[in-house]
């Protein structure tokens, strides 16, 4: 199978067929687990399983970004109070290496009624296209995140995006340059200022361009999870879900 089969007959056996074995079968024994409430290895995924099962949590898969040995799902959670809402927005990433799922990072982040854009969390282009630009597309959002979000040349914003066509999913920010801008300044004000933002690893396929980042916000660790849409060499979409990283965890392996 390829990376990519082989992760949706991961979830298949996870979270619809409820297949602890089969699960258990597709992943290294030594399966590395970043998932904050989860614990490592092959037996803690089997472990989690029954739970998911008796919770009655369904999951869809709205977009699939696969390159070379890593995967990543765009996904929504239901009847998801086990993981802490009703309902949760969610990107899980997984890297394959010899036939194996070897390693396993998420974000989760629960859907609220509205939005300030009007847009869900990830409803949306799920097209992909442009896969001999993948490179370039990359290239592109790793520019914007490191000028742009990360403050190194934020006045270099319109050589990544039209200021009026940049489509938000985000929950709490409004579509377009404005939009972004105002946000940033209502998290200033609430003290959530931004200090750290730094990218731990990025998956591209054609026009859609993920991104993990390690930061700090309001002095407190933060994990940023975002998903980016190019279109003619520009950024014209975004999601994301965002969480705090907690002190304690099931795990040593930290959340990259």
């Amino acid at each position: 199978m390829t990376p990519k089969e082989l992760v949706l007959a991961l979830f298949m056996a996870a979270f619809v067929d409820h297949d602890p074995q089969a699960a258990k079968e597709m992943v290294s024994p030594g399966y590395i687990q970043h998932n904050p409430q989860i614990q490592t290895g092959a037996d803690g995924l089997a472990t989690l399983i029954p739970i998911v099962e008796k919770s009655g949590m369904r999951v869809t898969t709205h977009r699939v970004i696969t390159e070379g040995d890593m995967v990543v799902l765009h996904n929504t959670y239901e009847n998801a109070d086990a993981f802490g809402a009703p309902s949760l927005a969610a990107f899980d990433i997984f890297r394959v290496k010899d036939g194996k799922v070897v390693e396993h990072w998420d974000n989760l982040q629960a859907v609220p009624d509205k939005t300030m854009s009007g847009r869900g969390m990830t409803d949306g282009a799920t097209k992909i296209i442009d896969r001999d630009k993948t490179e370039e597309n990359k290239e592109l959002v790793l520019g914007f995140v490191r000028d742009v979000l990360g403050g190194a040349a934020p006045q270099n914003v319109t050589k990544y995006m039209d200021p009026k066509v940049y489509m938000q999913h985000n929950p709490s920010i409004a579509d377009g340059l404005a939009g972004l801008q105002a946000a940033i300044k209502a998290f200033a004000d609430q003290g959530q200022v931004i200090t750290k933002f730094e990218p731990q690893f990025a998956v591209a396929e054609g026009n859609f361009v993920f991104v993990a980042t390690d930061a700090t916000m309001g002095g407190k660790p933060w994990a940023f999870f975002d998903l980016w849409r190019v279109e003619k060499g520009k950024i014209v979409e975004h999601w994301d879900v965002v969480s705090p990283i907690p002190a304690q965890m099931a795990h040593k392996n930290g959340k990259f």
